[in-house]
């Protein structure tokens, strides 16, 4: 950690978020600007007191406009790395800064879902549909971003296209960050705002009315079986990020949280045709 302390940085804030307390420096001011949109929803920008909990150091560099004498671009502009550390790890080396702060987003949410004292982040889409939270869980590629698109475009309120946020009574908070969408069947993401599909975003915490345990397959026919509330639980378990450091008090919360819902699983093809037998479901 003292060879990352030495590497000078001028600027930093800290943050709270869902009771996480994190550090943020970086070797320019300019480099924190409009770093907002990159941090967990609801985070708190607070004064820093003595040694943080952890700790994401930045340098980022202007690689489309200068060259070796600063001056410029020319024909062959020198470019240097952008790096992240959480902690003394380094996280992120690449010379674009797009992918960089993307990464620098991922690694800081993934911290702050391990970590936080008060919450179980279980990774999964979430959305509320009359008074009830239908819950997705799900890792990366396994459609859940789509299917949570798709039940927002037919009026269902957005929570979150990434973790469902639960507390010690079992119930789903919102995490309402902006549907991160895949770019074909590459790992390139699109920022798309939940208000682009016609939808609105959940405020309040809700009991799970129903756990969706799926992936997509080209072709599938969407027919899902129904789980016990203990399948549905080890589903949600499977996909906590948590499970590792405290896995009973995730345990716990997941057990509150199916208590009253109901757990269907199944492959799906088209996500318009599982979005509506959903609903329907959750109607019935």
């Amino acid at each position: 950690m003292s060879k990352v302390d030495r590497l000078g940085w001028t600027a930093g804030f800290c943050i709270n978020s869902f009771g996480v307390q994190v550090g943020i420096r970086a070797n320019d001011a300019a480099a924190l600007a409009g770093i907002e949109e990159f941090l967990p929803p609801t985070s708190r920008v607070v004064r820093c007191r003595g040694a943080v909990e952890h700790l994401f150091s930045l340098i980022v560099h202007d690689n489309q406009s200068s060259n070796s004498n600063g001056t410029a671009a020319s024909k062959r502009p020198v470019k240097r790395f952008n790096l992240v550390y959480a902690d003394f790890t380094r996280v992120v080396r690449s010379l674009d800064r797009e992918e960089t702060f993307d990464r620098f987003e991922a690694a800081l949410q993934l911290r702050v879902a391990e970590f936080s004292p008060t919450r179980t982040f279980v990774h999964a889409g979430v959305v509320g549909w009359r008074g009830r939270a239908i819950v997705i869980p799900g890792m990366s590629f396994s459609g859940k971003t789509t299917l949570t698109s798709e039940l927002v475009r037919r009026g269902a309120t957005y929570y979150s296209d990434e973790y469902a946020v639960i507390d010690e009574r079992g119930r789903v908070h919102p995490y309402a960050k902006p549907l991160s969408m895949r770019e074909g069947e590459t790992p390139k993401q699109t920022k798309r705002a939940v208000e682009n599909f016609g939808g609105t975003t959940g405020t309040k915490p809700l009991p799970a009315g129903l756990i969706v345990v799926s992936e997509y397959k080209a072709g599938a026919t969407w027919r899902p079986r129904p789980l016990t509330l203990g399948q549905g639980a080890l589903a949600m378990f499977a996909n906590t990020v948590s499970a590792r450091r405290q896995p009973e008090a995730a345990l716990a919360a997941l057990q509150k949280a199916v208590a009253g819902a109901s757990v269907i699983k199944g492959r799906r093809g088209e996500a318009g045709v599982a979005a509506d037998a959903i609903l329907k479901l959750m109607d019935g």
